[in-house]
């Protein structure tokens, strides 16, 4: 990290004498939240829940985010930096409870304390599943570089539209930077997923989608990637889950919820193109999916 090149912004600072590039994070362990999620993918989650360890800062910044209050790179944030041996003995804890995994959330910009992470897990006796967790914004280079390392790849596919993607979220190549990552997590992964006797995920690749209100043409188009590009044996997980923060309550189109109609709409496109294998979240998630990041566990009140 002292010319920092981990994820696609490559802003060249040296992150171990303490200069902040566009994530604003240096060489410490800026870690928001360790919890058992329940709330994810029944092969991720399954009635165990998952170990998530949610990152500080993001190196993108979606102005419809749910995680706002620790992915923003301006101003203060819910966060602590940790030592090694704190994060990992929160983990610890929740995987004796029962968790088969532990999941990076937004590890993009933080790849090396991830890494530090897992190497401790693993040094302890641990051999959980390990699942990166990313809004799909990842160096080719990278996810080559993760190769035999991650269990797991849970990326987002958010955009097949440059223009939208530079408005919404600050990456005005976030198209042609997400597809190759994707390609090379298929590469990796394939399209089938393996499962432990219990039913949970051990290896694989489900992709994400988020479809945005007044924006079905883009979900569309992201499908007709997968589906061209990869493969329809992929597992997607369609997701419906939106819902506007006070950032985005005056925009023309972020300012509501997913209507009926436009989610029907991509999810016929899902059944058109072939796909047959994933998750299709039900439209009342949007209220459901909510976190509070000022609370101990921000997925429960």
């Amino acid at each position: 990290m002292n010319r920092c090149t981990l994820c696609p912004r490559e802003c060249g600072v040296d992150r171990i004498d303490g200069q902040l590039g566009y994530c604003r994070t240096d060489a410490s362990l800026p870690i928001s939240s360790i919890c058992c999620h329940m709330g994810e993918e029944p092969v991720l989650s399954g009635s165990q829940g998952i170990c998530n360890v949610f990152f500080a800062h993001c190196n993108l910044q979606c102005i419809f985010c749910q995680n706002h209050q620790i992915s923003s790179n301006q101003g203060s944030l819910n966060s602590v930096d940790m030592s090694i041996e704190e994060a990992v003995g929160q983990i610890e804890t929740i995987l004796k409870g029962g968790a088969h995994g532990v999941g990076f959330v937004s590890p993009s910009h933080c790849l090396t304390q991830m890494r530090a992470i897992m190497t401790a897990l693993n040094n302890r006796g641990w051999n959980p599943t390990f699942v990166y967790n990313t809004n799909g914004y990842d160096r080719l280079q990278t996810i080559r570089s993760l190769e035999g390392v991650i269990d797991v790849y849970l990326p987002d596919m958010k955009y097949m539209d440059n223009e939208l993607a530079h408005r919404y979220s600050g990456a005005t190549d976030y198209v042609g930077v997400a597809t190759k990552a994707l390609n090379e997590m298929y590469r990796q992964k394939g399209a089938a997923i393996e499962l432990d006797n219990d039913g949970y995920i051990t290896s694989g690749l489900i992709i994400r989608h988020l479809v945005l209100p007044g924006h079905v043409e883009n979900s569309i188009e992201v499908l007709r990637f997968i589906a061209e590009e990869l493969s329809v044996d992929v597992h997607i997980s369609l997701m419906a889950q939106y819902h506007p923060t006070a950032a985005v309550r005056g925009h023309e189109q972020l300012h509501r919820c997913l209507g009926v109609q436009e989610y029907n709409r991509v999810i016929d496109e899902f059944e058109v193109l072939g796909f047959y294998r994933g998750w299709v979240q039900d439209l009342s998630s949007s209220a459901h999916y909510l976190p509070d990041f000022d609370n101990h566990h921000p997925f429960e009140e």
